[in-house]
Protein backbone atom coordinates (compact mmCIF):
# COMPACT_ATOMS: atom_id res chain seq x y z
CA UNK A 1 0.00 0.00 0.00
CA UNK A 2 1.49 3.39 -0.46
CA UNK A 3 2.25 6.32 1.55
CA UNK A 4 -0.63 8.55 0.19
CA UNK A 5 -3.33 6.06 1.01
CA UNK A 6 -2.30 5.72 4.46
CA UNK A 7 -2.25 9.63 4.52
CA UNK A 8 -5.63 9.87 2.70
CA UNK A 9 -7.31 7.40 5.15
CA UNK A 10 -6.01 9.82 8.30
CA UNK A 11 -7.78 12.95 6.56
CA UNK A 12 -10.35 11.05 5.39
CA UNK A 13 -11.86 9.21 8.40
CA UNK A 14 -11.20 12.68 10.78
CA UNK A 15 -12.86 14.39 8.19
CA UNK A 16 -10.37 17.18 8.17
CA UNK A 17 -8.66 19.33 5.59
CA UNK A 18 -5.77 20.02 8.25
CA UNK A 19 -4.61 17.93 11.05
CA UNK A 20 -2.02 19.03 13.89
CA UNK A 21 0.71 16.40 14.20
CA UNK A 22 -0.86 14.99 17.38
CA UNK A 23 -3.87 14.24 15.31
CA UNK A 24 -2.29 12.27 12.80
CA UNK A 25 0.24 10.65 15.27
CA UNK A 26 -3.05 9.99 17.60
CA UNK A 27 -5.04 8.27 14.58
CA UNK A 28 -2.01 6.55 13.21
CA UNK A 29 -0.85 5.01 16.45
CA UNK A 30 -3.80 4.96 19.18
CA UNK A 31 -6.90 4.91 17.02
CA UNK A 32 -6.32 2.37 14.26
CA UNK A 33 -3.27 0.79 15.99
CA UNK A 34 -1.21 0.65 12.55
CA UNK A 35 2.11 1.71 14.21
CA UNK A 36 3.90 3.10 17.40
CA UNK A 37 4.06 6.44 18.00
CA UNK A 38 7.73 7.51 16.52
CA UNK A 39 7.07 5.14 13.40
CA UNK A 40 3.35 7.20 13.20
CA UNK A 41 5.79 10.21 13.41
CA UNK A 42 8.45 8.87 10.84
CA UNK A 43 5.26 8.34 8.37
CA UNK A 44 4.19 12.23 8.74
CA UNK A 45 8.04 13.36 7.92
CA UNK A 46 7.90 10.68 4.86
CA UNK A 47 4.78 12.33 3.76
CA UNK A 48 6.48 15.45 4.00
CA UNK A 49 9.34 14.48 2.09
CA UNK A 50 7.55 12.76 -0.63
CA UNK A 51 5.81 15.89 -0.66
CA UNK A 52 2.11 14.38 0.04
CA UNK A 53 1.38 17.03 2.88
CA UNK A 54 2.87 20.79 3.38
CA UNK A 55 2.81 22.56 7.02
CA UNK A 56 0.57 25.48 7.04
CA UNK A 57 0.26 28.02 10.58
CA UNK A 58 1.53 24.61 12.25
CA UNK A 59 -0.81 21.77 10.90
CA UNK A 60 -0.61 19.94 7.90
CA UNK A 61 -2.76 19.73 4.78
CA UNK A 62 -2.32 17.35 1.93
CA UNK A 63 -1.14 18.59 -1.33
CA UNK A 64 -3.61 16.42 -3.06
CA UNK A 65 -7.22 15.96 -2.55
CA UNK A 66 -7.61 12.60 -0.18
CA UNK A 67 -11.49 12.24 -1.32
CA UNK A 68 -9.97 10.85 -4.54
CA UNK A 69 -7.97 7.98 -2.73
CA UNK A 70 -9.83 4.55 -2.71
CA UNK A 71 -9.06 3.33 0.58
CA UNK A 72 -9.72 -0.16 0.60
CA UNK A 73 -11.82 -1.93 2.95
CA UNK A 74 -9.44 -3.71 6.17
CA UNK A 75 -6.92 -1.61 4.99
CA UNK A 76 -3.49 -1.93 7.21
CA UNK A 77 -0.53 -0.42 6.35
CA UNK A 78 2.79 -2.40 6.47
CA UNK A 79 5.94 -0.98 7.68
CA UNK A 80 7.34 -0.85 4.39
CA UNK A 81 5.87 2.61 3.99
CA UNK A 82 8.32 4.39 6.15
CA UNK A 83 10.86 2.91 3.66
CA UNK A 84 12.38 5.84 1.09
CA UNK A 85 11.15 4.93 -2.41
CA UNK A 86 14.42 5.51 -4.44
CA UNK A 87 13.79 5.53 -8.08
CA UNK A 88 16.50 4.05 -9.30
CA UNK A 89 16.55 0.93 -7.34
CA UNK A 90 12.88 0.30 -8.54
CA UNK A 91 14.08 0.90 -12.22
CA UNK A 92 16.67 -1.51 -11.45
CA UNK A 93 14.35 -4.19 -10.08
CA UNK A 94 12.47 -3.77 -12.89
CA UNK A 95 15.16 -4.06 -15.36
CA UNK A 96 16.52 -7.34 -13.98
CA UNK A 97 13.04 -9.01 -14.09
CA UNK A 98 11.97 -8.02 -17.44
CA UNK A 99 15.90 -8.84 -18.26
CA UNK A 100 15.58 -12.41 -16.88
CA UNK A 101 18.75 -11.24 -14.22
CA UNK A 102 19.41 -10.41 -11.10
CA UNK A 103 19.97 -7.17 -9.72
CA UNK A 104 23.62 -7.92 -8.75
CA UNK A 105 24.55 -7.68 -12.76
CA UNK A 106 22.30 -4.85 -13.22
CA UNK A 107 23.87 -2.77 -10.79
CA UNK A 108 26.94 -4.17 -12.17
CA UNK A 109 26.34 -2.81 -16.33
CA UNK A 110 25.42 0.53 -14.46
CA UNK A 111 29.08 0.75 -12.84
CA UNK A 112 30.47 -0.16 -16.08
CA UNK A 113 28.92 2.41 -17.32
CA UNK A 114 29.52 5.52 -14.78
CA UNK A 115 33.53 4.22 -14.26
CA UNK A 116 34.18 2.76 -17.82
CA UNK A 117 32.33 4.88 -20.53
CA UNK A 118 32.02 8.77 -18.36
CA UNK A 119 34.90 8.02 -16.21
CA UNK A 120 33.24 8.43 -13.02
CA UNK A 121 31.39 11.38 -14.29
CA UNK A 122 27.77 10.04 -14.82
CA UNK A 123 24.99 10.02 -11.96
CA UNK A 124 23.53 6.30 -11.38
CA UNK A 125 19.81 8.04 -11.95
CA UNK A 126 21.15 8.87 -15.35
CA UNK A 127 23.01 5.41 -15.35
CA UNK A 128 20.22 3.41 -15.14
CA UNK A 129 18.05 5.41 -17.55
CA UNK A 130 20.45 4.73 -20.21
CA UNK A 131 20.62 0.91 -18.85
CA UNK A 132 16.42 0.76 -19.20
CA UNK A 133 16.47 2.02 -23.20
CA UNK A 134 19.47 -0.39 -23.61
CA UNK A 135 16.87 -3.03 -22.27
CA UNK A 136 14.47 -1.38 -24.32
CA UNK A 137 12.12 -0.56 -21.27
CA UNK A 138 9.63 2.15 -20.86
CA UNK A 139 10.96 4.26 -17.74
CA UNK A 140 9.01 7.12 -18.21
CA UNK A 141 7.18 6.61 -15.26
CA UNK A 142 10.41 6.89 -13.19
CA UNK A 143 11.56 9.49 -15.28
CA UNK A 144 10.11 12.22 -13.08
CA UNK A 145 11.39 10.88 -10.12
CA UNK A 146 14.70 10.28 -11.23
CA UNK A 147 15.35 14.17 -12.11
CA UNK A 148 13.89 15.07 -9.01
CA UNK A 149 16.35 12.93 -7.27
CA UNK A 150 19.30 14.44 -9.38
CA UNK A 151 18.02 17.94 -8.81
CA UNK A 152 18.08 17.46 -4.44
CA UNK A 153 21.25 15.81 -4.81
CA UNK A 154 22.76 18.32 -6.37
CA UNK A 155 21.51 21.12 -4.42
CA UNK A 156 23.42 19.13 -1.27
Amino acid sequence: MSLKTVVAAAFKHLRKDRLQKVEFIYYISIDRKWMNKDQAALLLERAREEGLITQSEGAFVPTFDPTEVDIPLGFKPTTTVLQKSDPVERLVEEIARRAGTDQKSIYAEMNTIIQDRFFGKLRPEAAVAILARRYRIQYSEHQKELKDQLIRQSGN
